[in-house]
């Protein structure tokens, strides 16, 4: 398998790519953090030029496992969100999986299979308060990985979305601190009082890819220690 994570150059993405087998390819923006790869295209997703020459990396590689995980989180009441941050976070979360899934598939229907990983949040399936444009973002996502799932079925591709809760990642880690509550207080709403771990995402996206999970196709998977039920 050829198998390409994005944002692979620490947090959740790391966890992901240093968990799989086969030909593992990464990108992310900070090329000394990548260099623990044997294959990395340093690319920011925001600018044009480097997402397209990521675009033409997969095809050229012939991707058939794609994993988009590189994102951003942007928290700020609705109000204040300026239009440059709004177009920045679509662009990044939602607009550029979509293209970076336009360049694999070629490869996977003439395959005739293929895997298609999005990371999305739980905060695309129940909200955030202050955080309207990321929760939008993962939303979309949510909803494109349904739809290139069944338009991709009959090519043996599969299309699903991993909705992580709090994760003990840097980002997640900087994400509560961002906010009005404290990590402690954010632990302490959660069913089962923990942050999750980015090795049991890793654990999810490695049965996803598996012959196991070829039946397991449009779903978006909750992966949040019980916070999607309530608290």
């Amino acid at each position: 398998m050829n198998i390409l994570v994005t944002g692979a150059s620490r947090g959740i993405g790391k966890a992901i790519a240093l968990s799989l087998e086969g030909n593992i390819y990464a990108s992310g923006r900070n090329e000394e953090l990548l260099k623990c790869y044997k294959n990395y295209i340093v690319a920011d997703l925001y600018n044009k030029k480097e997402l397209e020459n990521l675009g033409q990396y997969i095809a050229d590689n012939k991707i058939d496992v794609l994993i988009n995980n590189a994102g951003e989180y942007i928290y700020s009441p609705v109000e204040k969100i300026s239009p440059e941050e709004l177009e920045h976070i679509i662009k990044v979360n939602l607009e550029a999986p979509l293209y970076l899934i336009s360049k694999a598939v070629p490869n996977m229907k003439q395959n005739k299979w293929g895997r298609i990983i999005n990371i999305g949040s739980i905060s695309g399936v129940m909200g955030e308060a202050n955080a309207a444009a990321y929760s939008a973002s993962k939303a979309g996502l949510i909803g494109a990985s349904k739809a290139i799932a069944l338009e991709l079925a009959e090519y043996g591709i599969t299309a699903n979305t991993i909705n992580p809760g709090w994760v003990d990642t840097d980002m997640g880690n900087s994400s509560a601190n961002d906010g009005c509550w404290t990590k402690e207080e954010i632990t302490d709403c959660i069913p089962q009082k923990r942050f999750v771990s980015p090795n049991e995402i890793a654990g999810m996206v490695k049965y996803l890819i598996s012959e196991e999970a070829k039946g397991v196709t449009g779903q978006s998977i909750n992966l949040c220690a019980g916070l999607s039920v309530g608290f």
